[in-house]
């Protein structure tokens, strides 16, 4: 059996991931789509709309047969670690090609613009480094460095999204030599950071805001049209049981509980507070009333609402700079999180699970790992604001539920 990899979030699953997978399938003629999807918080720092499990059931619904999580030191990350760690788990379950969305839409153009830039490695890290020192962010320091190293001779817009997370996708591919080709299509309609719903025929909209309008209005009315049945089927009885779609406001109040009972020195110790933040977020806490606030009174030209929403997921999970230096020794995941399977997935992986090199992991207590603590915390970061027995619920969710198992032929979860 031929297996693809996509790397997703599906933040909720819409008809733009849809068309995406079934393109996956289609044009590199695999029989299997395998998805590396981020657990409770996402890689620009938000918690996801509903839980991993929740988004799994979307996926298995959707043509993707097999769903593995990204651990939290990967998943919550800038674009180079995110990449590595995915790319790393598709290569171990086998996948002959990634196939990913892109602005550009050209593969060869990311397999020409990763050679040369492995080629001077070096001299773009000190680009990167001299444009960092002058007070430009990082992602605007990657994309002028690139320009100024290549010449102009490569076309490739390292300023956009998708672009970003593609070329990581392929320079992990040739770095470590693996036997996966890279297969991209060009982004349909909206783009990634679009936070208005089109108004204009077709149905497909961003995420970003899919997400907004949800969010904002408390129902799926809207954006209902912009994803598959499935999706709002399962976002209802999320809401049903659970009483509430995760946002970052949600999540205010434990920040700010954190960042006030800290001192200095253990928000130092947290991971991406470098340069002196601790000092700014202490002081920003004190007069913001809302998470929107206070990301306006911390964001500054050299860091991107990215890089500072990444930080506050770190504090809210009070995840040490040691600990992720640590882990990231090993610059890939050292176990599989199966979190569901259709029927064509479970054989798949009956007849991989011999080749595997590091473990498949079906129930939390069958493994013992630093990395695996983060991502148990960060579920229990992710329950908080629910009331109980929601909370203890999702919390014990962990720990009790096994791999989903969707029957595909009669459109069935099968009890577990």
């Amino acid at each position: 059996m031929k297996a693809v990899g996509v790397v997703v979030e599906y933040n909720p699953f819409h008809n733009g991931h849809l068309f995406h997978i079934k393109e996956a399938l289609s044009q590199t003629r695999s029989d299997v789509a395998i998805a590396v999807m981020s657990g409770f918080f996402l890689q620009r720092g938000e918690p996801a709309i509903v839980s991993k499990w929740s988004r799994t059931k979307m996926a298995l619904t959707s043509h993707v047969d097999i769903v593995v999580e990204l651990p939290y030191v990967f998943a919550v990350q800038k674009a180079e670690i995110f990449a590595t760690g995915a790319v790393a788990l598709l290569n171990e379950l086998g996948c002959s090609s990634i196939f990913f969305g892109s602005e550009n839409g050209d593969p060869d153009a990311f397999v020409q613009t990763a050679t040369y830039m492995l080629q001077h490695q070096q001299a773009l890290n000190q680009e990167v480094k001299k444009q960092v020192s002058s007070g430009m962010s990082y992602p605007s320091a990657m994309t002028k460095a690139f320009s100024i190293i290549t010449n102009g001779e490569h076309t490739l817009d390292l300023s956009k999204p998708n672009n970003i997370l593609g070329f990581h996708y392929v320079k992990t591919i040739l770095e470590n030599d693996f036997q996966m080709k890279p297969v991209t299509v060009k982004r349909l309609s909206s783009e990634y950071h679009d936070t208005l719903l089109p108004e204009m025929s077709g149905n497909i909209a961003s995420a970003t805001s899919i997400r907004k309008s949800i969010i904002e209005k408390g129902v799926l009315s809207d954006s209902s049209f912009f994803l598959p049945e499935s999706s709002v089927k399962e976002l209802n009885e999320y809401m049903g049981t659970f009483g509430l779609w995760h946002s970052p406001e949600h999540y205010f109040s434990f920040l700010k509980y954190n960042l006030q009972t800290m001192d200095i020195e253990e928000l130092q110790e947290i991971y991406e507070v470098e340069e002196g933040l601790e000092h700014r977020v202490k002081k920003v806490i004190q007069k913001a009333g809302s998470f929107l606030e206070y990301m306006d009174l911390l964001k500054t030209k050299r860091y991107t609402w990215t890089r500072l929403q990444r930080m506050n997921t770190h504090i809210l999970t009070r995840t040490k700079k040691a600990v992720v230096h640590q882990l990231l020794t090993e610059t890939h995941p050292r176990y599989i999180r199966l979190l569901g399977m259709t029927k064509k997935g479970q054989a798949y992986l009956a007849k991989k699970k011999k080749e595997l090199r590091i473990p498949l992991i079906t129930k939390i207590g069958s493994l013992s790992n630093p990395s695996l603590h983060l991502d148990i915390k960060a579920g229990q970061v992710y329950s908080a604001p629910l009331h109980e027995p929601a909370r203890t619920g999702l919390t014990e969710a962990e720990y009790s539920l096994s791999p989903l198992r969707y029957d595909e032929d009669n459109g069935l979860f099968l009890r577990h």
